[in-house]
C-alpha cells in the first residue's frame, strides 16, 4: 500500500491531467456540451482505482450526455494518465458527477428565504430594558 502522502500527490497528479484533457485532450463533442471541471479525484490505498469527480453546469440533458462522453472517453482518460503519470500499474478510471455545489445552492437559497421571512425585530424594546 502506498503512504497517503503518495496517495494525495498521485490524486492531485491526476487531477491535473484530466482538467488538461477536459481542455485540450477529448474529442467527444458530447463532453463539451455543458461546462465540466474537476472538482476532487479520490485514489485508493493501493492506487488501482480512481474515482474522478466532476462538476457539471448546464441543462439536465447536457449532464446526462456530458457523462455519458466521459463514460465513454474513460479508456481514452486512462491510457492518457498512463503516458503522462508515471505509475507501475494505471489505475481503473471512474467519472462520478459531483452535486455538492447544486446541494449548497439550494442550501443557500432556503437560509436566504428563511432569512427574508423572519419578523425584523425593533431596537425600541431594548433601550426600555435598559433605562439610564
Amino acid at each position: 500500500m502506498a503512504t497517503d502522502r503518495r496517495v494525495s500527490r498521485v490524486a492531485e497528479l491526476i487531477k491535473r491531467e484530466v482538467s488538461q484533457m477536459l481542455l485540450n485532450g477529448i474529442k467527444d463533442d458530447r463532453v463539451g456540451t455543458g461546462m465540466v471541471s474537476v472538482t476532487d479525484v479520490n485514489v485508493s490505498g493501493d492506487l488501482q482505482h480512481a474515482k474522478i469527480f466532476v462538476s457539471i453546469y448546464g441543462t439536465e440533458e447536457a449532464k446526462a450526455e456530458t457523462m455519458a462522453g466521459l463514460k465513454s472517453a474513460t479508456g481514452y482518460v486512462r491510457s492518457e494518465i498512463g503516458a503522462r503519470v508515471r505509475l507501475r500499474r494505471t489505475p481503473e478510471v471512474i467519472f462520478i458527477e459531483d452535486r455538492s455545489l447544486e446541494r449548497g445552492n439550494k442550501v443557500l437559497a432556503l437560509l436566504n428565504q428563511l432569512k427574508d421571512q423572519r419578523p425584523v425585530e425593533s431596537t425600541d424594546e431594548d433601550d426600555e430594558e435598559f433605562p439610564e
